[in-house]
């Protein structure tokens, strides 16, 4: 997308103030403006770009994928991943599961076995392969689980030709929720969970989101954004109820030698209930966050000072305008305006001429702001601006 004009005639010093503060790029005063939930204009240039994630590679029977460059890796393969674990009883104990050829192996009677590493909202890689010959039925075959923060369980169990009561197949949000689809391999063959998780979160005893698990098992979806009813159980329905802000990840020791690989997790950005910075927001969020960028581009705005072309601080006092309506900024960009618009009335015909572009350019940002409202109805150097455009016969059809 081309940039504005006035980005880069007098610009030069913008354009790289604006680039050293953040990276993203585009024109200000574009699409629609910051509402009451949403803090950023609609192709925002101020709104950060996506952080980098080096990706990792997919799994084969034989072969573990890679992680992707973000993740952190609860279990590898090695032996010396095991001091990423402690028993679950006693608490903080060593464990009793085994590494073996590359797997993380449960020990029957061993217990379950719980992260060092405590985490909240995630996404979750999980992979595990049941028993084979196979062994028993319904929920003796192949029976683990993985528990989420320790408390809510996607159920591992060999499924692949074993009935059992639904709402305790592979990949069930225990208790809860049957999955959407069977979707195992045989026994024997690594089953591949991918988790997105988000946990309950209240405020004052009110729920402001119940939270949600999805799951897919090997590539096909099984669990769609599945809302909460607080921790999982057996035999006994879930209490909606709030969870802790992190807790760490448990897998069940069910008298079954289940195998691990590959567990690696990416902790989330908080949503929009907690004051995430993307999306639709909650009203009270949205303004803080409005209140935050208007004050990062005033302060930038300071940075671009510069008596002999103060057009650059104009604009970019202009722009926080857009996210906050703040009687003093709106003052000095009127007196910077008129200001502008006086020097135009003195310039020859020529010179005037030369600037069509950059005029053209400040008197688009006047509209738009005037089109959300967050320049008054009477602000004279956009009356005055327009007069100059006019009489130019610079917005004419051709």
């Amino acid at each position: 997308m081309k940039a504005h004009g006035f980005l880069l005639a007098a610009g030069g010093a913008l354009w790289f103030a604006v680039s050293a503060r953040a990276v993203s790029t585009g024109e200000p005063f574009y699409g629609d403006a910051p509402d009451e939930h949403h803090p950023w204009a609609v192709h925002d240039w101020n709104r950060p770009q996506p952080p980098r994630v080096e990706p990792g590679t997919a799994s084969t029977p034989e072969q573990p994928g890679r992680p992707p460059g973000d993740a952190v890796v609860l279990f590898d393969g090695t032996a010396a991943a095991l001091t990423n674990w402690v028993a679950d009883r006693p608490a903080g104990a060593p464990t009793k599961w085994i590494a073996k050829d590359g797997a993380l192996i449960c020990v029957p009677k061993s217990g379950y076995i719980s992260s060092k590493a405590h985490f909240g909202d995630c996404q979750l890689h999980v992979e595990w392969a049941a028993p084979t010959p196979p062994h028993g039925e319904s929920q003796g075959r192949g029976n683990s689980g993985v528990f989420l923060m320790g408390l809510v369980e996607v159920q591992v169990l060999d499924d692949y030709d074993n009935p059992t009561y639904a709402d305790g197949f592979a990949a069930s949000v225990y208790g809860v929720m049957p999955p959407l689809a069977n979707a195992l391999l045989p026994p024997g063959q690594w089953q591949t969970y991918d988790i997105v998780f988000r946990r309950p979160v209240y405020r004052n005893g009110q729920v402001l989101d119940p939270g949600y698990v999805t799951v897919c098992l090997n590539g096909v979806l099984v669990q769609d954004h599945t809302p909460l009813e607080g921790p999982t159980g057996h035999m006994a329905r879930s209490r909606p109820g709030p969870l802790p802000d992190a807790g760490p990840l448990k897998l069940q020791d069910h008298g079954n030698p289940v195998r691990y690989r590959n567990i690696w997790y990416r902790p989330l950005p908080p949503n929009a209930v907690e004051g995430g910075t993307d999306g639709y927001l909650t009203a009270a969020a949205t303004l803080a966050k409005r209140h935050a960028i208007a004050a990062a581009l005033r302060a930038d705005a300071a940075k671009l000072r510069d008596l002999a072309n103060p057009r650059p601080e104009m604009l970019r006092l202009m722009e926080s305008l857009g996210y906050e309506k703040d009687a003093a900024t709106l003052q000095q960009v009127e007196q910077m305006a008129a200001a502008y618009v006086a020097g135009l009335r003195q310039l020859p015909a020529g010179q005037l001429a030369a600037k069509k572009d950059e005029v053209k350019h400040v008197h688009a940002a006047f509209k738009f702001l005037a089109r959300f409202h967050d320049l008054p109805d009477n602000f004279a150097p956009a009356a005055e601006l327009k007069k100059i455009v006019d009489e130019q016969g610079w917005e004419k059809k051709r």
